[in-house]
């Protein structure tokens, strides 16, 4: 790590208190102000063909965000007090804000009490309005550009990349294509087509849903899916996510997130609005932290091994923690009830007319054919409990509201489950069976394929 210096212009540094790919952050005393101020420090290298590209990108950022901060005065945006650029390095001096970004709220396990999360997106909703009636808008809002203290203080930062709408895009020294981070970005914005600043409200709501239900609206293993999905699949309804959600909550993203300008919030004030009708329905003592000892005892088991946490966070939600004595009947054979349970602690036995088939242990499933099964929806096995048993039980009415992604993980690995289970039942009818017949194998060691002429 570089020595840390003790000046950079008229600023006498203290401490260092962030560090990022491009930039150092400093606590430094100003002679201008008597509370220490923060100072983004960054040093250009013109070495290399591409960094020499990206210093004069990082550059035209800095002018952009002292030119555009510079008209901004809010209490809920970071206050730009003083920039400067040389040929070989820059820095910007802004409020110093002890608080952390967003992100760390964005994980099921770390979600925030609904109100307070209500609070924090209504104050940024404010903050945008106050930029738009400036003629600015952010263009990467986005948890890492958010930040929040203990107190629930809100700021918003980084408005390098912000542009100035009042200004003609195609001279805009400020407007530069690509910038957003793609989850966050709307439709308008992924698809290059002039933006407002209801391409802010758009991923505000985004942020919103992210902070209610610890996943992203929009999931997809590569870019192109992402962008597919953005800009034609509904989001799915937070309610659904997070039961503690109240339903009202449920218009208010799909608006934010409408993917007509037309239908969209109009501006950050109207998104306020309805936010605060939301909030006001809400018991602040109502709020209960998820259980994470039982999240650790599900990531424990191997079915759900595949399971990402956010979608083992939404399992929890969609299923039922079961306990039963031993010799508990718990599915019967030819019953058409579809739920289906995950041992998490015990012994059970799989039976067929009456004769053992074999018997279950923890991280192994029961009852799932009835759900597999799309013609007859009936139990082929029947299932009892040989020692008090814990499970996890799945209704499949819940699962049918579960997110797309629990869906797959739930049809993959049942799948993989019966396939397994099968070869093991053919092993155990093969034994004490007649030889099998052996089929020969041509010279090479493959199949012997012939093309038929027709």
């Amino acid at each position: 790590m570089s020595r840390i210096p003790e000046t950079i212009g008229k600023y006498r540094i203290l401490r260092e208190i962030g560090r990022g790919a491009t930039a150092v952050v400093y606590l430094v005393e100003s002679p201008d102000h008597p509370q220490p101020v923060a100072l983004k420090h960054v040093r250009f290298d013109d070495k290399a063909k591409d960094e020499a590209k990206w210093n004069r990108r990082l550059l035209k950022l800095l002018k952009a965000e002292r030119a555009v901060s510079s008209r901004l005065n809010h209490p809920h945006i970071i206050r730009i007090f003083d920039a400067s650029v040389e040929p070989t390095e820059a820095y910007v001096v802004m409020e110093y804000f002890p608080g952390e970004s967003l992100e760390r709220y964005c994980s099921f396990e770390k979600l925030l009490p609904i109100h307070r999360t209500i609070g924090i997106v209504f104050k940024c909703c404010m903050a945008l309005d106050h930029a738009f009636r400036q003629g600015i808008v952010h263009r990467d809002i986005k948890p890492a550009n958010i930040l929040v203290d203990d107190q629930d203080n809100v700021k918003i930062t980084d408005f390098g990349l912000a542009m100035n709408i009042s200004k003609r895009v195609d001279t805009d020294s400020t407007f530069i294509m690509g910038v957003g981070s793609p989850a966050y970005m709307s439709p308008e914005q992924i698809k290059g087509y002039p933006l407002n600043q209801k391409t802010d409200l758009y991923s505000l709501g985004v942020l919103l849903f992210h902070m209610l239900t610890g996943r992203l609206p929009f999931r997809a293993s590569n870019p192109a899916q992402l962008v597919y999905k953005i800009i034609n699949a509904d989001p799915p309804q937070v309610s659904q996510l997070n039961p503690d959600v109240p339903e009202q909550m449920d218009a208010v993203i799909r608006k934010a997130l409408e993917k007509d300008l037309y239908s969209r919030y109009r501006n950050g004030a109207e998104f306020a609005k309805d936010l605060a009708a939301v909030r006001y329905q809400i018991l602040d003592e109502n709020y209960v932290p998820p259980d994470i000892s039982r999240f650790m005892q599900l990531r424990k088991l191997a079915f759900f091994t595949e399971f990402e946490d956010v979608e083992l966070w939404e399992v929890m939600r969609i299923s039922s923690w079961r306990k039963v004595g031993q010799h508990t009947s718990l599915v019967k054979e030819g019953d058409n009830d579809q739920r289906f349970g995950i041992v998490l602690d015990g012994t059970v036995e799989l039976s067929v007319e009456g004769r053992r088939v074999m018997e279950l242990g923890a991280g192994e499933v029961f009852g799932a054919q009835a759900w597999l099964d799309q013609l007859e929806h009936r139990h082929m096995l029947s299932a009892v409990s040989l020692t008090p048993v814990s499970y996890l039980e799945i209704n499949p009415s819940a699962l049918a509201l579960a997110s797309e992604e629990v869906l797959e993980c739930f049809r993959r690995e049942l799948g993989t489950v019966m396939v397994r289970r099968l070869a093991q039942i053919a092993k155990l009818l093969s034994t004490g069976g007649p030889p099998a017949v052996r089929g020969d194998f041509t010279a090479t060691g493959g199949l012997d394929l012939q093309l038929l002429e027709p």
